[in-house]
């Protein structure tokens, strides 16, 4: 009996070390990966690629944070493009039609409906969105007039250049089998000028709004990170 005591205790000890052993080698290996993200992370935002030289400077468009979120903004209506008709002004609240500027946002479906601030921010959100577990969205808001301050930096940009611009936002939008962008019916609304529409592609830890926004710049030609989850390096170019 004694005997099989012993080797039961001494199966039991050796488990638990295994275990410990196991426990220890994750727990190092998420810390080096936190480590790396980070480290790669803040050289990799602070690698400016340059913008395209002897472009024409025609269209103003905009980049816009909420502290943490970056919107890219464009003009409502020009000779280039009608946002008005792919994303109709029936969709917000107010329905009005007077607005110059359009504010658009690709992001993880769940920060934007579930998740009316900061503080709304639970750990199941976060891991959600971090894993590449939720959907995405693209948030649009109208705006009566734009100008620049801390938040809000002015681009000039060709209108070659907005044809890109205008093609890599419009390739994130789901469309329905009439090619129409499909709008999220929902009160989870920011105010009387914005709606939500389906969105191609999963955030995650690896591609965030602001990676989509800084891709955005790329896309047409401006001044951008080689990479960047945080919306700081962008504006940090745009000083």
């Amino acid at each position: 009996m004694k005997y099989l005591q012993k080797t039961v205790r001494n199966i039991v000890e050796n488990m638990f070390k295994r275990i410990l052993k196991a426990l220890k080698r994750i727990s190092i290996g998420i810390i080096v990966f936190i480590v790396l993200y980070f480290v790669v992370g803040f050289c990799c935002s602070y690698i400016v690629v340059s913008e395209e030289e002897g472009t024409l400077k025609e269209i103003a468009i905009f980049i816009k944070t909420n502290g943490k979120h970056t919107d890219i903004v464009v003009p409502v209506c020009n000779e280039v493009m009608d946002w008005s008709k792919q994303i109709p002004f029936r969709n917000n609240i107010s329905q009005d039609t007077v607005y110059s500027f359009l504010a658009l946002g690709w992001g993880d479906k769940g920060f934007f409906l579930d998740m009316p601030t900061w503080d709304d921010l639970t750990f199941g959100l976060a891991f959600r969105a971090a894993f590449w577990l939720n959907s995405t969205a693209m948030h649009a808001t109208y705006y009566k007039e734009m100008a620049e301050d801390e938040d809000c930096r002015k681009i000039m940009i060709s209108k070659q250049q907005y044809q890109r611009l205008i093609v890599f936002i419009t390739g994130r939008f789901e469309k329905d089998a009439n090619g129409d962008f499909v709008n999220i019916k929902t009160n989870a609304v920011y105010g009387v000028s914005d709606a939500f529409y389906e969105a191609k592609g999963r955030y995650s830890l690896f591609y965030s709004c602001n990676t989509w926004a800084n891709d955005a710049l790329a896309a047409c030609g401006q001044k951008h990170c080689l990479w960047t989850f945080f919306q700081e390096p962008i504006f940090s170019i745009y000083k």
